[in-house]
């Protein structure tokens, strides 16, 4: 049966993303509000977002440069932080905290070292019904076994924590996905565009390729075929989250280059195009639309978007940065909402 020229979907929530600081924000914020009605937007900018009075200016900020998208706010957990400062942080806002492992990504500096230095912090995420988003990699692993490595430290937060929920961000790994599945309905992952669709011959199989480069890297064709099982399952403990990461072309092109793949331009289109090759075409609104929103509490989005069959060429740079599959032609369109 051949796929629809054109669908309609309930407006789409993105669960991982980052804006940045400064005046580049305000270009990725309009990117994102031209096809996400709700975005989680991540907390590790200089400095980071960790109290009630940053994570209100940086929403404030966001706001500003695009009135008609929601920010869902994050604040990053550091060692010390007790249940007074992350009620603070529930009462302005925040959704979620992040747990960062020292070094792992970007301003990932500060990060945390030994998982017993934040109990009391989780335990008072826990104890305000918020949510812990975790970037699972476990510093010092070699680069394909990070994700696997961490495993063990999900398993003991879960297992401490019986009222927790939990997701691990980005899952990119065969060991991650069953990981996920296996623990309780309270632990659920996000995937993105790009651990779902490229492997590490995409990365560096032929010539490199710095605007794939992302933390955690892209893996193995066993690891991708993993991770688009389950999508294409329709298990509800794995929804959308583009970690949509821009850096300039100029730090990207370079001796070391940063890490983050600029996915929200193309993330819709790409995923449009997943589901159609596989004529599952049906299963992309939960996964974008509706499996977030449940598992964070939310009210689905209100209004709709749009993803049409038509030819598209992406363009070779978006607002000073180099989107993911630049210069190529999509099959599938997201009409602005």
């Amino acid at each position: 049966m051949r796929e629809p020229a054109e669908i309609e979907i309930r407006t789409p929530d993105d669960f991982h993303v980052h804006l940045r600081q400064g005046p580049a924000l305000s270009g990725y914020a309009r990117e994102a509000a031209r096809r996400f009605g709700r975005v989680l937007v991540m907390p590790n900018t200089l400095p980071p977002i960790a109290t009630p009075g940053e994570l209100a200016s940086y929403r404030a900020e966001i706001r500003s440069a695009a009135p008609e998208l929601t920010a869902l706010m994050t604040f990053k957990i550091q060692p010390g932080m007790d249940r007074a400062t992350v009620r603070s942080l529930r009462d302005a806002g925040a959704l979620a905290g992040k747990y960062y492992p020292l070094g792992v990504t970007t301003n990932s500096e500060d990060g945390i070292s030994d998982t017993d230095s934040v109990m009391d912090a989780v335990a008072a995420i826990e104890a305000e019904g918020l949510v812990l988003c975790i970037h699972g990699e476990e510093p010092g692993a070699e680069i394909l076994d990070r994700e696997r490595a961490f495993l063990p430290r999900l398993a003991h937060l879960a297992r401490s924590f019986p009222r927790l929920r939990i997701v691990l961000e980005h899952v990119s790994s065969a060991a991650g996905v069953e990981a996920v599945l296996a623990l309780p309905e309270r632990v659920a992952g996000t995937v993105t565009v790009h651990h779902l669709l490229y492997t590490m011959d995409d990365l560096i199989g032929g010539r490199l390729d710095p605007h794939l480069f992302c933390k955690p890297v892209v893996k193995t064709r066993a690891d991708r075929s993993a991770l688009q099982r389950a999508v294409l399952d329709g298990n509800r403990k794995l929804f959308f989250g583009s970690d949509s990461a821009p850096h300039p072309r100029s730090a990207k092109e370079s001796a070391q280059g940063e890490a983050g793949v600029y996915a929200m331009p193309v993330s819709l289109p790409l995923l449009a195009g997943f589901f159609a090759e596989r004529g599952a075409l049906d299963r992309i609104e939960d996964f974008v639309s509706r499996f977030g929103a449940e598992f964070y509490g939310l009210p689905p989005n209100g209004g709709s978007l749009r993803l049409r069959r038509a030819r598209w060429t992406v363009p070779e740079e978006i607002d000073g940065v180099v989107p993911l599959a630049a210069g190529r032609e999509m099959a599938w369109r997201a009409l602005d909402r």
